[in-house]
């Protein structure tokens, strides 16, 4: 049969994968983080590491270019997870989306049943899937990055974003006012390959279910 290809991306979501790679055997035979290559062999033959943006985890999967990969549940959520199997949850690169604002601001007066809000992110159909059920308008003003800029400089009311610690909203006077959803890193794979590839990728997605939970 064919290479097994692993789509995962760069930051923090590769950080945490490594020692679970190395639970499931799938060590990197050179670092992926500083490689310029972005196809990295494994220690496992026949398995080799897809690097890609974030994004495009689902896409690849999706059609097929790599029979796994890992991606977080925003990005699952944002770009559409429908049509690939999502049989793990790694428990890995856990944060929150969450919507903020700067302090003092009255975002429960904001958020009355036909209001409006002008929200910053790169999350989009989240945020509109979010306040739709709210009854709230919003006007989306999509960004690539630093966010907590948007309501200092009176961009947006809001943001929706990822959040960990919560230390960069703090630093930028902002505080966390309502959670989206939980997200953390999940195993995904491709349901044609997993029909037709079974024998071969079945052992894994079991392999990567043990690690996930020791």
């Amino acid at each position: 049969m064919g290479m097994i290809s692993i789509a995962l991306s760069k930051g923090r979501i590769l950080e945490e994968t490594l020692p679970l790679l190395e639970r499931v055997g799938l060590r990197p035979k050179e670092d992926p983080e500083n490689s310029r290559k972005l196809v990295v062999a494994t220690e496992r033959r026949g398995v080799q590491l897809v690097v890609v943006r974030a994004s495009d985890v689902p896409t690849y999967v999706g059609h097929g270019a790599a029979q796994l990969g890992i991606a977080g549940g925003d990005v699952l959520v944002e770009h559409g997870g429908a049509g690939l199997y999502q049989p793990v949850d790694l428990g890995i690169a856990r944060c929150r989306m969450m919507v903020a604002t700067r302090r003092g601001f009255d975002y429960q007066a904001a958020v009355q049943q036909g209001a409006r809000l002008r929200i910053a992110t790169k999350y989009v159909q989240i945020t509109r899937g979010h306040f739709a059920g709210k009854g709230v308008h919003v006007d989306l003003i999509k960004l690539y990055g630093s966010m907590e800029l948007a309501p200092l400089l009176d961009l947006a009311d809001a943001i929706v974003d990822l959040v960990s610690s919560g230390k960069t909203l703090r630093a930028n006077k902002l505080e966390p006012v309502e959670e989206i959803m939980p997200v953390s890193a999940r195993l995904i794979v491709n349901q044609a390959a997993l029909k037709t590839r079974r024998a071969e990728l079945q052992p894994l997605i079991e392999a990567f279910a043990k690690a996930a939970r020791k």
